[in-house]
């Protein structure tokens, strides 16, 4: 059967690392505050220079390279964010313009933090629908860029970066093969007040700021990842103690520890980045999944489940023989 196999990972983080320490010079915030409700100690941002689509074609150069892959190679390219350079066209576009490919498919994807699952349901139906042979699946942000610098519920928790992945069309074991086995995505309008930006072209003609209501997503969030991880393990028909690696969304270190909890997995088998990277929204999950790969924690054949919650709500999670 055909699958699609992870075969390259990459990222991209801005120059500009900020400490909590720094922060708490522009806001009232201290690094203990930040620290013991989010697990956060640092975070990137932007400069003026670096868009959401620099930094995405930055993360999909280290992908092609680690995939050793030609750019001329990829027929479809998914870009994922909530922070695109331009109303229109798709940011996918500047980053397939950069990486001097002449033509392919190339579009954008929006639901916030869960982006680059959606991105990845996508690319694998049209890569196991033949459609497509060779893709680039990016999760890209630069949400400093629509931060409200003075609400200290919110600015603390974010920051900007990329990350990518190439997918490959490969004949594959239907059972134990590797590529991505199963997903599962969902969404629930009801609760737009919960999480969303106070902006848009239809509305305000302003791009907005972030606003949340943080104690009630923290409590949807441990639900809704962990209901649709157990959802996925059992389209593919695993189970939880099977699973090598969780690469989860990387919000708040209180939400990884409480679904690591919910599904009985041990904590050290949890991909954390956060207190690096603070949130960074649809390019977290790759982001860390390239940290671990990186580093050597992720290795070829390993099990593992991606999984993300954002605004909307949208939720998802994939299970990958990596």
């Amino acid at each position: 059967m055909i699958r699609s196999v992870i075969i390259g990972t990459g990222s991209q983080l801005p120059a500009r690392r900020v400490s909590n320490a720094e922060l708490a010079e522009q806001v009232d915030t201290t690094d203990e505050w930040i620290v013991e409700r989010t697990g956060i100690r640092f975070r990137y941002v932007a400069a003026p220079e670096e868009t959401t689509s620099t930094l995405a074609t930055g993360a999909c150069k280290a992908a092609l390279a680690a995939a050793g892959v030609d750019a001329q190679s990829i027929d479809l390219i998914i870009l994922a964010t909530a922070t695109p350079d331009q109303t229109f066209p798709a940011s996918a576009t500047k980053v397939q313009a950069a990486l001097g490919i002449d033509d392919c498919v190339a579009f954008d994807v929006a639901a916030v933090c869960s982006g680059f699952l959606y991105a990845l349901q996508v690319a694998d139906s049209m890569i196991r629908a033949g459609v497509h042979k060779r893709a680039l699946v990016i999760g890209a942000e630069t949400f400093s860029r629509i931060l409200d610098w003075e609400d200290r519920t919110t600015c603390v928790l974010f920051g900007d970066g990329a990350g990518a992945i190439v997918l490959d069309a490969q004949e594959s074991d239907a059972g134990q093969g590797r590529g991505i086995l199963a997903t599962r995505l969902h969404a629930d309008g009801r609760h737009n007040e919960l999480l969303y930006v106070d902006g848009g072209p239809s509305t305000t003609g302003t791009v907005g700021k972030v606003r949340m209501k943080g104690r009630e997503v923290f409590r949807h969030a441990v639900v809704n990842l962990a209901s649709v991880m157990e959802e996925s393990l059992a389209a593919a028909g695993l189970a939880a103690a099977q699973v090598d690696w969780v690469v989860p969304h990387q919000a708040n270190a209180r939400i990884l520890d409480a679904t690591a909890r919910k599904l009985g997995l041990a904590p050290e088998k949890v991909i954390v980045t956060v207190d690096q990277h603070a949130n960074t929204s649809a390019a977290s999950v790759p982001l860390a999944l390239d940290t671990a790969v990186r580093d050597g924690r992720i290795k070829a054949n390993d099990l593992i489940v991606l999984e993300a919650m954002g605004g909307g709500f949208t939720w998802g999670a994939a299970v990958v023989r990596f």
